[in-house]
């Protein structure tokens, strides 16, 4: 650990017994348990909120989470000399959600589900002021932003004179695929799921935000849930839209563990027909297609990294794995007109 990181430690009234590098952070070994020392990029008014879902959670809920830490001063964020910014959370002695075992991403969708029940913003006394952020656009809204930015990438791409290999890629793919987020948009619009997006934030249900298996730590008995950065008031199902369509591209959206996964989660959580329906039109969403080509759009097109082809290829080539699940899982024919 280096020295700056060292003087931070000592902000902290505990005793620290050791540490050790782990992927982007220090585990540290102290006189109150395992924490994380960790760079953050986040503020002390939504470190605030953090530690009022995470600490409920907690002692209500009874999960295993990363609730950050309160420095001598009393602070959640602290500086090192440098002006670099860094929060403390409690931290596991355990491994990654391992996406080749099943049983672990099943699992994961009992934990999101218990995690769901307990996740709705209600400050505690004393802090009546600090408001948690809500999403701000409906799913409609979403999608139809992002449509517009699929034709705003279709411009300009054609207006290139040399083209690589993205880009001709892109263009080939283009006609199938904004034919496919069109007919999504228009069942969206059809659907009542802006009503469900107004729902949620009358109840005030929040969503993890970021629930994907680096977020998940395996212990003797049970997991932990970490990494609560992007928490926020919204449709809870928007994180089984993001845990579901993670864990399906990488195994090619199959029919029977997908089954599960969702059987797993009602188990525990029973889920509204209008939240069924919303899961499977945000996975018939061409989400990967859109954010590949978004972010390429964001970057520096002298340079084509080799993952933006690959990803923008598996967004194509797995259209039609992806129609028959939702066909099968979700009655969901994407053929069909409106």
């Amino acid at each position: 650990m280096r020295e700056y990181e060292l003087e931070v430690l000592e902000q902290y009234d505990m005793e620290v017994k050791g540490t050790r590098k782990i992927r982007g952070a220090f585990f540290c070994d102290t006189s109150e348990g395992a924490m994380i020392l960790k760079e953050t990029r986040v503020s002390e008014k939504r470190a605030a909120i953090m530690y009022i879902i995470l600490s409920r959670l907690e002692t209500e809920g009874d999960l295993q989470v990363d609730t950050p830490v309160f420095s001598r001063e009393g602070s959640l964020v602290v500086s090192s000399r440098e002006g670099r910014k860094y929060m403390l959370k409690k931290w596991f002695s355990g491994r990654e959600c391992d996406m080749k075992r099943e049983s672990e991403i099943v699992g994961a969708a009992e934990t999101l589900a218990g995690l769901h029940r307990k996740l709705h913003w209600n400050p505690s006394a004393g802090s009546e002021g600090i408001n948690c952020p809500a999403a701000e656009r409906t799913p409609l809204e979403e999608m139809l932003r992002h449509n517009r930015e699929m034709k705003k990438v279709r411009s300009f791409i054609r207006g290139r004179v040399a083209k690589n290999e993205f880009e001709y890629l892109y263009l080939e793919s283009f006609e199938k695929m904004y034919a496919i987020a069109e007919r999504v948009t228009r069942r969206m619009e059809a659907s009542g799921c802006s009503e469900l997006f107004r729902q949620s934030r009358r109840e005030k249900c929040m969503v993890h935000g970021d629930y994907n298996y680096h977020n998940l730590i395996m212990l003797p008995q049970g997991s932990a849930v970490t990494n609560f950065e992007h928490a926020r008031i919204d449709i809870q199902a928007s994180d089984m839209c993001y845990f579901l369509r993670k864990v399906m591209e990488k195994c090619h959206w199959k029919q029977k563990l997908g089954e599960e996964i969702l059987g797993a989660y009602e188990e525990n959580r029973h889920m509204a027909a209008l939240e069924r329906e919303y899961i499977g039109l945000i996975l018939a969403y061409p989400e990967k297609f859109w954010k590949t080509a978004s972010s390429y759009a964001r970057s520096n097109k002298a340079w084509l990294p080799e993952k933006s082809v690959e990803k923008l290829q598996t967004a194509v080539r797995q259209t039609e794995e992806k129609e028959a699940f939702l066909e099968s899982v979700f009655s969901m024919d994407l053929r069909k007109q409106m």
